[in-house]
């Protein structure tokens, strides 16, 4: 013995299509303000780096791959600066530009979310 049921759903397409698009632009919103921010953590690392020779604010780096954002310094002593050692004190210039813009991230994200689902007609 079997059972078989069938809905018949009204809508389903145009469901279908705006989670698409909720989709898409959820992922366009979130990468420009995403971009955005990661420019902002550089440049705020930038200016607090402290400079001997200009070598590791020439370093500092901001990528973006899919939803990472990676932002460091390639100087072999950068992790020295950032953290210390025995003989020199922290000079730390990568978390505190991390912390100074990490509040906007997420409004920027929450933002971006709102309006995809709007664009989706999904409010």
């Amino acid at each position: 013995m079997s059972v078989e049921v069938t809905c018949d759903v009204e809508g389903i397409g145009e469901f279908q299509a705006a989670m698409q698009r909720f989709d898409s632009g959820m992922q366009e919103q979130v990468h420009r303000f995403l971009a955005s921010w990661v420019a902002d953590v550089k440049a705020a690392a930038m200016r607090s780096v402290p400079v001997r020779t200009g070598h590791l604010r020439s370093t500092i780096y901001a990528t973006i791959r899919e939803w990472v954002a990676n932002v460091g310094a390639d100087a072999t002593y950068a992790l020295f600066v950032e953290l210390g050692t025995v003989h020199m004190r922290a000079q730390p210039y990568l978390y505190p530009a991390i912390q100074q813009y990490l509040p906007s991230l997420e409004f920027n994200i929450v933002g971006a979310i709102e309006q995809a689902k709007a664009e989706a007609g999904l409010q």
